[in-house]
């Protein structure tokens, strides 16, 4: 088959342009050039930030926002978990009769824009009142919204990766996260991919240097993830960062494998809607979303109910998936589903938080504006961090949560973990290894209040991420004391640590596995400590870590 720029490739292009220009994108902002050619400047308030535009923008048409002559209109891309969505509108683009939007009295237009123009450009031209992103996108690109004079918030989550994106080689010698030290992998920039990478390296137990001499080889953005598929089928990398169906088409041609994906880490990459604040606002707009968000949720069970139609659906509306079924096969479509949930008013009661627990969108949107900052891909880099509260209006959510008690009951389920699932998961190698450094007093196996705090803050939210997942919690020394003394204590601190996980984050401790290492599995080499680039003290903290190991997720 000829490689060819999918669309959900082609939407990152936009991304990718957006991040990289940097100041230049910043002035535009501030001073937009439409097609006129002339300068328009952005009105300010008293201290100097762009003023608010004014004028909810409630559609075209003469009937209110919703009604047949006035759609509320929906920016999406050609991809597979906006699905529930079509098969809601009676699998088109447009509203059709009986459809469940139509019972909802919403009349729904959705407008594939795979170019991926800016949340502001949209909003302005009125193209759209609602627009997909992921969640780490939204992240870096809220800030620019706001830089431009508007904003939005997220309403809902409609999918959460669970294996659909991947970190993927074919060379033996990486089984690893670690592994990739000195190697070259491929990806887009500013990416999901760029993200999740990160975010394994810098959780991994590669030293400083180490970490630094993973090279991020930056395909360009023309070529997508086309791009990034031939670098790895052409052997010019070592490995490479996709997502579905790119992903799925890499494995097959290279016979590859993955090495740490979202089916791990099943708590990082979520799809959400984003609508315009002018129209969150206004009564009017607010009633129409809220049928949205009820149509929406209802697709979700439809498509889960009938796979099969929710392929008929994607193959009938865009086109890159009837060309994809064409060259592929309908099957080929239909498997792209088990990488990928499509996520219910449960599923967003969980991730929200709403259901008592972890708010895992927050600690996303929180974690990949850090990511994303000190990447560099703020289009202005001085722009204020926002509060993930003031990213997402979950009231949406809520209504539908709370009138909802078989939701309830779903989302306050608790995941069951077996001894015998864990035992066999540890066979295999963990796909990544996170040191903390848990300070305990000499020679004592006792958590202070500074290791808790350490515990929560550095292990608790990468135990979180890597939501289904088998952990192997160990104790490890350095190479001075009695090695027989240090292995008993290691062992004895390790059992702290999961105790104190077990008891006041009420963690299952049948997903850990506890080891005292003593000093049989150093990090640094206390005998050439300049090998990592540090002294023979920083060396030996090293290796006194407390480490977390992850050996995949549960099937």
């Amino acid at each position: 088959m000829a490689v060819k720029l999918t669309p959900f490739a082609k939407l990152l292009i936009g991304a990718i342009v957006l991040a990289g220009a940097g100041s230049v994108l910043w002035n535009l902002y501030k001073n937009r050039k439409p097609d006129t050619g002339e300068d328009v400047v952005v009105s300010t308030t008293a201290d100097g930030k762009p003023a608010p535009q004014t004028g909810a923008p409630l559609g075209k048409g003469d009937g209110p926002l919703g009604s047949a002559d006035n759609p509320l209109k929906v920016s999406i891309v050609s991809f597979h978990g906006y699905a529930p969505a079509l098969v809601a509108n009676g699998q088109n683009l447009k509203t059709q009769p009986g459809s469940l939007f139509d019972r909802e009295g919403l009349n729904v237009e959705f407008v594939i824009q795979d170019d991926l123009p800016t949340i502001s450009t949209v909003f302005e031209a009125g193209t759209a009142q609602c627009i997909w992103r992921t969640s780490d996108f939204w992240a870096q690109e809220q800030p620019n919204l706001r830089n431009s004079g508007h904003d939005a918030k997220a309403v809902m989550i409609v999918d959460n990766t669970r294996g659909a994106d991947a970190i993927i080689t074919n060379n033996p010698a990486i089984r690893t996260v670690e592994d990739l030290a000195g190697r070259k992998v491929a990806m887009l920039q500013f990416t999901p991919s760029h993200g999740m990478a990160i975010d394994a390296i810098d959780n991994s137990s590669l030293s400083a240097r180490k970490k630094q001499s993973v090279q991020y080889v930056f395909i360009n953005a023309e070529d997508g993830l086309a791009g990034v598929r031939a670098a790895l089928e052409s052997g010019s990398v070592d490995a490479a960062v996709l997502w579905d169906p790119d992903l799925s088409l890499a494995m097959r041609a290279t016979k590859g494998r993955v090495i740490y994906s979202t089916k791990t880490a099943s708590n990082l990459i979520f799809d959400v809607i984003v609508c315009d604040q002018r129209v969150l606002d206004d009564n009017e707009g607010r009633a129409a979303v809220q049928k949205l968000v009820n149509g929406w949720m209802k697709g979700v069970d439809a498509a889960k109910a009938d796979p099969d139609g929710a392929v008929d659906a994607l193959v009938k509306t865009e086109e890159f998936f009837t060309l994809l079924a064409k060259d592929e096969g309908k099957p080929f479509v239909k498997k792209l589903f088990d990488n990928l949930l499509w996520t219910g008013v449960a599923d967003n009661a969980r991730i929200l938080g709403l259901s008592g627990g972890t708010n895992h969108y927050g600690r996303v949107y929180q974690r990949f504006d850090q990511i994303y900052r000190e990447a560099g891909a703020l289009a202005n880099p001085k722009s204020p961090v926002i509060d993930p509260s003031q990213s997402f209006d979950t009231s949406f959510i809520k209504k539908l949560y709370d009138a909802n008690a078989t939701a309830q009951a779903e989302a306050a389920k608790v995941e069951t973990f077996t001894v015998a699932e864990r035992e066999q998961a540890v066979q295999a190698p963990a796909e990544v290894t996170k040191p903390v450094v848990v300070n305990f007093s000499s020679g004592q196996s006792g958590l202070t209040k500074r290791a808790e705090r350490t515990i929560d803050t550095e292990m608790v939210p990468f135990i979180e991420n890597n939501g289904t997942a088998y952990f192997e919690i160990s104790g490890n020394t350095d190479s001075t004391g009695n090695a027989a003394i240090n292995e008993r204590l290691s062992q004895a601190r390790a059992e702290a640590v999961v105790e104190y996980l077990s008891k006041q984050w009420e963690l299952p401790r049948e997903r850990f596995k506890i080891v005292g290492n003593g000093s049989r599995k150093p990090l640094c080499n206390e005998n050439a400590p300049e090998t990592e680039g540090v002294g023979i003290e920083a060396c030996r903290e090293m290796n006194r870590s407390t480490r977390i190991a992850v050996f995949g997720a549960r099937q």
